[in-house]
């Protein structure tokens, strides 16, 4: 089923790559600053980072059409939702062991992101099919 992308879902999917973009960036360009003053693994920030820039330039896309598959849009929210998952599970494993600064950079940016899940998932809800 192909869904409008109404205003709301627009706005969600800008404010999800501006913030991924940014994210990227930091992580990508800054990941041997980043890691020594978060204690977390400088290589897990730099991939972390190239991983997103895919996922931004798929948000950018979608948000500048008119309709979208449902199915694509659920897979942003899916995506979002791992994110957060994996985000918590590499602390909660202890596969990380970073410092305050570096705890609070991985709550912080699991918890953005699971903002934007819900909001897009909200959207998706009140979404209507596309003529």
């Amino acid at each position: 089923m192909t869904l409008a992308i109404s205003a709301f879902l627009r706005k969600a999917l800008l404010a999800d790559a501006f913030v991924s973009g940014a994210a990227a960036i930091l992580m990508t360009a800054g990941a041997g600053l980043l890691g020594p003053l978060l204690d977390l693994p400088a290589a897990l920030l730099f991939w972390a980072g190239l991983a997103l820039i895919p996922f931004v330039a798929m948000l950018l896309v979608l948000a500048r059409r008119e309709a979208a598959s449902r199915l694509l849009l659920l897979d942003i929210v899916l995506v979002n939702a791992l994110w957060v998952v994996a985000s918590f599970t590499i602390i909660g494993l202890g596969l990380v062991a970073p410092n305050t600064l570096g705890m609070l950079f991985i709550i912080a940016q699991a918890l953005a992101v699971a903002l934007f899940a819900a909001l897009q998932l909200s959207a998706l809800r009140s979404a209507s099919a596309a003529a």
